[in-house]
């Protein structure tokens, strides 16, 4: 069950000029970098745009009771932001306080009030603080040992950490009533602990996201988005393409070459080699959502649209190059989900009598046939690539989790059962992994919504152990169609930010 994006068709501007080769390649979407306290030994970050890496090597006696020195790549900001990265040293290093992190800071000078995360040489983490200029350091630690996963969120004059060893999730601390003014400096550091030596250390998954600002209406009002591709594998995310507007739910076509996306009630196909969408004609469907499924076969599109003078949507067919669709189900709301591998069956979920179930139905039209009859809502349903199985998400035990049944909605079996809500289990094409997106306890189990604190996590398709692969500011629309990657080694999806970069692809 997805609601209808608002976003409009785009073009694409590669590097902006507003910043030189030189600053991108040095900084990437940062504005500039400074040795903060004057150490002996200068520092430098080195952007490889390739990799969307930064690698910083800084030096410095130390930061702590009242001055600091330490190398920073920072950013003039102001308001609230998320400050996201993957980080680690390079090597096995001098100090055990050596250190690395997300700072924000009131001004460079090297007594300035500031909130930072800092990860030292020996595993020790910390949210250290000075509450004024000249003052003497603080800090909260956490009880996490030498994460690799470190986010960093200020709230007006409350800061967040939230740090985690890849693969779990995040354990927070909170720092509440410290005032760092309104215009700050955000950015990574690193700080060698000693004034003799350099230390270095290499950040991946480097995000900066604003969420949408106080008081905005939901399913109304709209952030930007970032298009991203995730290595399976190292975790590793690159973003593709960042729009001001809504995108939703991208998946891969068949090609490999392709990816298809929803915005404004509209299909776009984007180019991969080029950066480049374009309209996917779907004929007098121009209301679609982000549910849109490519048949196993790659030759088909089902989609979910609301038809002109009707207030519900309805599952149809066309081409995958387009036309005009035909109508499926006959009665909605009708959510698609998935293909039968063999292309003969749609599943979807439909709203009757007051409650939400599983539907299956046959993809020439016809009679539909409930699948799951428990209280409450079920969702997400995708066939595995044997067709033996028909995953979905359910609230049936209290939060909703990931199950799967039998193709005739027979021998439900739960495959989940922890802390968090996940929704849209998508199965690798081939049949060896799951994919699914989960939210935190704080959003309503039967809630998917927009501009949330989430997490993307795999597991095997018989269950087992769950690890995140992605962490990110987002929610409906990240990845509510199938998302992998023909070769099963990537997945698509998206994270949303009100903030765009100049290093990045992007509408103008």
């Amino acid at each position: 069950m997805k609601l209808k994006s608002s976003c409009l068709l785009f073009c694409v501007v590669f590097l902006s000029v507003s910043h030189t080769d030189a600053q991108i390649k040095t900084t990437g979407i940062f504005d500039a970098q400074t040795d903060v306290g004057n150490p002996a030994r200068k520092g430098s970050t080195v952007y490889d745009p390739l990799m969307q890496q930064y690698t910083i090597e800084g030096s410095g006696t130390n930061m702590w009771v009242d001055h600091d020195q330490f190398h920073f790549v920072w950013k003039k900001m102001k308001g609230d932001f998320i400050l996201r990265c993957n980080a680690m040293f390079i090597g096995k290093g001098v100090e055990d306080h050596r250190k690395f992190g997300w700072m924000i800071r009131s001004s460079l000078d090297s007594d300035a009030g500031y909130a930072d995360v800092a990860v030292h040489g020996d595993g020790l983490t910390s949210l250290q603080f000075r509450r004024t200029k000249a003052g003497v350091t603080e800090e909260i630690k956490s009880s996490v040992t030498a994460p690799n996963v470190v986010q960093l969120e200020r709230r007006g004059n409350t800061f967040v950490m939230s740090v985690a060893q890849n693969g779990e999730i995040f354990t927070s601390n909170q720092l509440s009533d410290i005032n760092l003014g309104d215009e700050v400096y955000v950015g990574l550091f690193v700080c060698s602990h000693n004034s003799a030596v350099s230390e270095k250390a290499v950040f991946n998954n480097v995000r900066i996201a604003v969420p949408p600002k106080t008081g905005y209406v939901p399913y109304h009002d709209y952030i930007g988005s970032d298009l991203e591709i995730l290595d399976v594998a190292n975790g590793n995310s690159k973003i593709i393409y960042q729009s001001p507007k809504s995108i939703q739910a991208p998946n891969w076509m068949k090609d490999g070459k392709t990816l298809l996306y929803n915005s404004q009630g509209l299909l776009y196909k984007f180019d991969l080699a080029a950066k480049k969408p374009s309209l996917l004609s779907t004929g007098s469907a121009k209301d679609n959502n982000n549910d849109h499924v490519i048949s196993f076969d790659g030759k088909m599109l089902a989609i979910s649209n609301t038809p002109e003078g009707e207030d519900a949507s309805n599952v149809y067919t066309v081409p995958i190059t387009g036309g005009e669709p035909k109508r499926i189900t006959k009665t909605g709301p009708s959510y698609l989900h998935g293909w039968s591998p063999d292309g003969k069956w749609l599943v979807f979920v439909g709203q009757r009598n007051n409650d939400y179930d599983i539907y299956k139905i046959s993809s020439a039209g016809g009679d539909e046939m409930k699948l799951t009859n428990s209280k409450g809502l079920d969702d997400g349903c995708e066939y595995s690539p044997d067709g033996k199985y028909i995953y979905f998400n359910s609230v049936r035990s209290g939060s909703m989790q990931i199950w799967r049944m039998q193709p005739d909605g027979s021998n439900p079996e739960q495959l989940t059962n922890d802390t968090l809500n996940n929704w849209f289990p998508h199965i690798s094409p081939d049949g060896k992994w799951m994919v699914f997106i989960s939210f935190t306890k704080e959003v309503k189990a039967d809630d998917h919504p927009f501009y949330q604190r989430v997490y993307i996590r795999k597991m095997a398709v018989d269950g087992g152990e769950i690890k995140a692969i992605a962490y990110l500011f987002g929610g409906q629309g990240t990845i509510n169609t199938p998302s992998w990657s023909p070769d099963s080694k990537h997945i698509a999806f998206i994270s949303n930010t009100d903030l765009l970069f100049d290093v990045y692809p992007k509408e103008k």
